[in-house]
């Protein structure tokens, strides 16, 4: 038993740190667009911007994922393109 508690530790343990590295990705990701919109002249941003919604659109995901989660991922880029980090 004790056995068993202490592999479930070392499993959560491992999920956690995977979990981190995944934030930290997106947080550098984040902050490369960021950096990327804040260098492009105006027109050209709002037109990489039209084209990456308008591709989202295109791309909607059939029925096996759920709705919610794509709704997400549609708030979570606008979010990104329209109001960047500071």
């Amino acid at each position: 038993m004790k056995n068993l508690i202490a592999e479930l530790l070392v499993k959560l343990a491992q999920k956690e740190e995977e979990s981190k590295e995944l934030v930290a990705q997106v947080e550098a990701l984040e902050i490369v667009v960021t950096a990327l919109l804040r260098q492009m002249a105006q027109t050209d941003q709002q037109a990489l911007i039209q084209s990456i919604e308008s591709a989202l659109e295109d791309a909607r995901p059939g029925s096996q994922v759920p709705v919610q989660d794509s709704e997400m991922l549609q708030q979570y880029v606008k979010k990104l393109l329209r109001h960047p980090r500071n």
